[in-house]
């Protein structure tokens, strides 16, 4: 796997899905989604998280930043590739889920279920953890011994919590953000035409206007990458 560090993160490329796919078949690491955003997070535990672990280009600018250093890198959305890999892996590894709410994490686990009749999903729960519920997640997963993990609550909380039961259960772990909100209907991706011309981010803004403050991340960061900065 070739990499570039891109402002103190180790960043993967690939030259395809199945590329990505054959090279984490028998890992056990974490799989962090690159962006803009994240790579212009200066938290040290999370830069040390990433460099030890996979980092892949899920956002435009992490390709374009690979690109320029001189790697030739596709774009991996990590709300399709958690779907790529249980494609890929659902006949001989077993998962575990967490996050969301409640329901929705029930809708994936059906969805799931009736998508992929021979998965073995070993167990699941939602992202809301009370005082002791971290320890006993802990405890199950040294019981259940899952395969694949994939966690769904945001980042930089998901990257912390999966490096923490790392340490416990050794297996292949995945940060997915909102992508079993996406999986569940309850919110939708970007229309093609936006997909293809990179302007996901744009779709996201019109949809969610709050999210203004973060998108400026991605004005900051091009800048910084046409002057050489990063």
């Amino acid at each position: 796997m070739k990499s570039k560090i891109i402002n103190h993160y180790n960043i993967y490329a690939f030259r395809s899905k199945q590329d990505f796919l054959n090279q984490i078949k028998s890992e056990k690491k974490i799989l962090v989604a690159m962006n803009a955003e994240k790579i212009l997070n200066k938290d040290k535990r999370l830069q040390n998280i990433i460099n030890n672990n996979i980092g892949y280009p899920d956002g435009i600018g992490a390709v374009m930043a690979l690109k320029k250093k001189g790697v030739d890198a596709v774009k991996i959305p990590g709300s399709e590739f958690w779907l790529d890999i249980v494609t890929a892996f659902y006949k001989e590894k077993s998962f575990y889920l967490l996050g969301a709410t409640q329901e929705v994490i029930e809708g994936t686990v059906t969805k799931l279920k009736k998508e992929f009749p021979d998965i073995k999903i070993v167990g699941y729960r939602d992202g809301f953890f009370k005082s002791d519920d971290k320890e006993k997640l802990k405890k199950t997963l040294l019981s259940l011994q899952p395969d694949i993990i994939f966690v769904a609550q945001g980042s930089p909380r998901q990257e912390f919590l999966m490096d923490e039961l790392m340490k416990v259960h050794p297996a292949l772990y995945m940060g997915l953000g909102g992508s079993f909100d996406i999986y569940g209907g309850d919110k939708k991706r970007a229309p093609k035409l936006f997909l293809d011309l990179h302007l996901e981010w744009l779709y996201r803004l019109f949809k969610e206007p709050t999210r203004v403050g973060r998108q400026l991340n991605l004005v900051k960061f091009l800048f910084l990458l046409k002057i050489g900065k990063l």
